[in-house]
């Protein structure tokens, strides 16, 4: 990719009212939505809780150069509302053959991997993600729980999407231990700083 002209924020929570209004993930989108405006990059925005449309998502997927997907982190996963936006959005792209044609391979070339029938090469997509789980969760498997995984293997179904179309996977951001951690603030520092690094620095 040689220049960054548009991004496409996703912000995926779903409210549950009295007890998770989407504050934390709100504040990281606009956080973003911030960073990328004072680089003079276009921002395209989707929040799948207010609805959307199968075919304008598509084309707001092709209009971007990086994808940046929002979310909490519930059960282990992004909200069902993503799963659901993940099956429109993504037929939908397969059906006008934008993101993609077919899984790549052919019967004229068998060699061909499956999933190499992506049409989104060049772009860039990445999670960021705020979690109840504390860091030190893990990456260890001392950890009875997760036994060694880390978060980039709970987001193996959401990453394998956007591969699958043809887009590189950037490292993502978390934010750990939303309920007992006192250092937001630094998460919300650090996070300009990890988005300059992996998306402008050269």
């Amino acid at each position: 990719m040689n220049e960054i002209k548009k991004v496409l924020l996703i912000n995926t929570h779903l409210t549950y009212p009295n007890w998770s209004e989407g504050k934390l993930n709100a504040a990281f989108l606009q956080a973003a939505k911030d960073f990328f405006t004072s680089k003079l990059i276009q921002v395209l925005e989707t929040k799948v809780e207010d609805g959307y449309i199968p075919e304008e998502e598509v084309e707001k997927h092709m209009e971007a150069d990086i994808v940046i997907l929002q979310t909490p982190v519930n059960w282990f996963g992004a909200p069902c509302i993503y799963k659901k936006y993940v099956d429109e959005v993504f037929n939908s792209g397969l059906n006008s053959q934008k993101f993609l044609t077919g899984d790549g391979r052919t019967r004229t070339d068998p060699m061909r991997q499956y999933g190499s029938g992506g049409k989104m090469q060049g772009k860039k997509f990445m999670i960021c993600a705020t979690w109840n789980a504390p860091e030190e969760a893990f990456g260890n498997p001392t950890q009875e729980l997760l036994q060694g995984k880390n978060t980039s293997d709970l987001f193996l179904n959401i990453t394998s999407n956007y591969r699958f179309c043809g887009c590189e996977i950037i490292t993502g951001y978390n934010c750990f231990d939303i309920f007992k951690n006192e250092n937001i603030a630094k998460d919300f520092e650090h996070y300009s700083t990890h988005l300059n690094r992996v998306f402008l620095d050269k």
